[in-house]
């Protein structure tokens, strides 16, 4: 039986923090959570967490890959390099996502997926797949690869999803392609959350959408309409359609090159922190020094250039992928947009893991649930990680009882 002990710790849960208390751990899960652990009577590992947050793990349902690698890259190696790197952030979970590209590179994907999932290794959980694209606006498609995109048909995507083993949990789509709406009564008919991406929609098409299975939008203000004019008369696009329709989940990349921090407040304040989920959109250069990069697979991706903290596109005309990691998201969150704690933590903890179904089991605090653990200082500076139960980052310098 393994035993661990947090005392003196500063609990973040959804609504409040909790000062100097305790959390215990045995086999994996929370067994007690703010009550007094007396160490005389403790017989396991205690780990004394004075002066230090300890939150819920974060969970990042967006990220393409980090620390070199790509999850198309192709290799297991590539997928848990990813996932290790991500942990010493604070990363317990994620959805491995891909970009628009061939047949042949997605299914191999896929299988590589599976086959990592098994492998023991000391970094973030995988909770199934991402799937972005391809069935894209070719006007917004931003860094996609315009040679990939389609428009949704069941012969294409159903295809897909058998090529998967089921492995899909969240698919990004533009609503307003043919077929958009059939696909998301699909996505809906296998519990696959449908969510808005690189789209020139209108509100009224949003609306559809949100009405036939796609639940969230992704990287909110990025690659997507906002209001345009038809003979005089102003229409509202895809970013008004987050803030009007009650219930429409959000993606905000909040980076701090993204999103100014006038439109991460302007979406907290309008949308609200239960509607919001911070995601990182990650490439390969998270946690990599600046300089050249590959934004996608090795083989087919395209070239980027990271600078200050993001990646470009070889002409630095747009924006090639995030290089951002959770504690990053959570510090930009309450250090330039001046959101309280509790609540960045929530939006990359709770709020994504009720969005893709895990609620039950990760993104809060609570007796019974995975001890999936992040414990950081004032400055959002991880100091220690813990998916299910199991220590996979440790920077604590301190004497242990």
């Amino acid at each position: 039986m393994c035993r661990i002990a947090f005392t003196h710790a500063d609990l973040i849960t959804t609504n409040r923090i909790i000062k100097d208390a305790d959390v215990v751990v045995e086999n994996g899960k929370l067994v007690s959570v703010g009550g007094r652990v007396d160490p005389a009577c403790f017989d396991g590992r205690i780990i004394d967490a004075t002066g230090l947050y300890l939150a819920p793990g974060f969970i990042d349902i967006h990220t393409h890959g980090g620390g070199g690698c790509d999850f198309m890259d192709g290799t297991e190696d590539a997928f848990i390099t990813a996932c290790v790197t991500h942990a010493q952030h604070g990363t317990t979970a994620l959805l491995p996502t891909t970009l628009a590209g061939a047949d042949d590179e997605l299914c191999h994907t896929f299988d590589v997926y599976h086959q990592a999932q098994k492998r023991t290794y000391a970094g973030a959980r995988m909770l199934g797949l991402h799937l972005e694209g391809p069935y894209f606006s070719w006007e917004y498609r931003g860094a996609q690869d315009e040679r990939y995109l389609k428009n949704p048909t069941p012969e294409d995507y159903e295809r897909i999803y058998a090529w998967s083993g089921g492995s899909i949990i969240r698919w990004s789509a533009a609503p307003e392609l043919p077929g958009a709406d059939t696909f998301g009564n699909f996505l809906r008919e296998k519990g696959i959350l449908g969510s808005i991406a690189h789209t020139a929609a209108t509100y009224e098409q949003v609306l559809s959408a949100y009405e036939n299975g796609f639940q969230m939008i992704t990287h909110l203000y990025s690659g997507m309409s906002t209001i345009t004019r038809k003979l005089g008369f102003r229409i509202p696009g895809v970013v008004e359609s987050a803030y009007l329709i009650d219930g429409m989940k959000s993606e905000l990349i909040a980076d701090g090159c993204h999103l100014p921090p006038a439109l991460l407040k302007l979406a907290y304040k309008g949308i609200g922190v239960q509607n919001l989920i911070l995601v990182t959109d990650s490439m390969r250069g998270a946690g990599m020094a600046e300089g050249p990069s590959i934004l996608g697979s090795l083989q087919n991706g395209q070239p980027a250039i990271i600078r200050d903290g993001v990646a470009y596109l070889p002409d630095f005309t747009a924006f090639a992928g995030s290089v951002c990691t959770t504690d990053r998201l959570v510090r930009t969150m309450v250090k330039q947009a001046d959101v309280p704690l509790c609540d960045a933590v929530r939006m990359i903890t709770r709020n994504p893991a009720e969005a893709i179904g895990v609620g039950a089991h990760k993104g809060c605090l609570a007796s019974g649930m995975d001890a999936d653990i992040v414990l950081f200082d004032d400055n959002i500076n991880v100091k220690l990680t813990m998916v299910e139960g199991t220590i996979v980052y440790d920077q604590i310098k301190r004497s242990e009882a």
